[in-house]
């Protein structure tokens, strides 16, 4: 075992061992086939796993037997501090890192890999605790109404309907963009108002379409999505891009972007609007409205109500501002 991990890893860091090639690769194989989590987060953790075995080549460690809690904690420290041609990670990337390093070492001990788990005792960052941002009913409004008519006509009706609908899609079911752009035509239930979205670690649940979006998908449905698809090689599915292949999470990005920038709404900086904000107004427009935290949990198909619970302060937040502006004896 070394002695401790270096704070940086030199540019010409030796390769790392062959072993720890197969701990890893054994590893993201259990992520991608037991736990089904998705590409991207895979992305992410393979990216992280490479530095954390770059890391410990430049420490002369083989196999993961070989690592102690100063190995680890070493790397996490080096993740913060940066450098080498690696920034400083932030808090929330950190700990992202720190969780993929922790679950290698648990993986390696239930495989018999290892004796002990030498990253058990080590602790995450913990991230600072953000409330999520939600737009107000009325700048949802304006942006869905920004993005054009369900009556739109001529040359660029086709594009108009397809965003009118996705955005009215993104907050009518509170989905994410990687379950909007997911979705297939055969998800869509127009009958009973409901759509099928396939959500983190491979969870899939039944969600109404609010009345809007229905009617906006409708629209689009029937009188643009036939002919774009025509354009391309056929997909089932139900968001396309110009070309009539599907739309990609990039794409739907910039929709919503290009959207709230001539609405008017923030684009840039903290305060910008991103398609998480709309899963977020969703979210907190539920709660005001009287919904039980349990229904919200189910419909934004979060494993914990603990992740969904982080909503009620948005709207207690918002109470405890009525409050202030409205009681009589709120102030002194």
């Amino acid at each position: 075992m070394s002695t401790s991990a270096p704070a940086l890893v030199p540019a010409a860091a030796p390769a790392p061992a062959p072993a720890l090639l197969r701990a890893v690769r054994g590893y993201l194989d259990h992520l991608t086939v037991e736990r089904g989590l998705s590409a991207n987060t895979l992305a992410s953790y393979r990216r992280d796993l490479d530095r954390y075995l770059l890391t410990l080549a430049a420490a002369g460690v083989t196999d993961l037997a070989s690592v102690g809690p100063t190995d680890v904690e070493g790397h996490l420290a080096a993740l913060r501090a940066g450098g080498d041609g690696y920034p400083p990670l932030a808090v929330s990337s950190a700990a992202r890192a720190a969780s993929a390093v922790r679950g290698l070492h648990r993986f390696a001990l239930r495989e018999g890999l290892v004796g002990a788990d030498a990253s058990r005792d080590v602790k995450p960052p913990t991230p600072p605790r953000r409330l999520p941002r939600a737009l107000p009913v009325d700048d949802v409004v304006r942006l869905l109404e920004t993005a054009g008519s369900v009556r739109a006509a001529g040359d660029g009706a086709p594009l108009t309907l397809r965003d009118r609908a996705l955005l009215e899609f993104l907050y009518g079911t509170g989905a994410r963009i990687s379950e909007a752009v997911g979705a297939a035509v055969d998800d869509l239930d127009q009958t009973e108002g409901t759509v099928l979205l396939r959500g983190k670690g491979g969870r899939s649940r039944l969600v109404p379409v609010g009345g809007y979006a229905a009617e906006a998908l409708r629209a689009y449905l029937v009188r643009a999505r036939p002919g774009l698809v025509a354009g391309g090689r056929g997909t089932p599915a139900v968001f396309v891009n110009a070309r009539g292949g599907p739309l990609s999470r990039q794409g739907a990005w910039t929709i919503l972007r290009r959207t709230a920038e001539r609405a008017g709404l923030p684009v840039d900086g903290p305060a910008a609007v991103s398609p998480h904000t709309l899963r977020h107004s969703y979210a907190t427009h539920l709660l005001d409205g009287g919904a039980d935290v349990r229904v919200v949990q189910e419909l934004l198909g979060h494993a914990s109500v603990t992740t969904t619970q982080v909503y009620t302060l948005v709207t207690v937040e918002r109470l405890r501002e009525v409050w202030a502006t409205a009681h009589p004896r709120a102030y002194g």
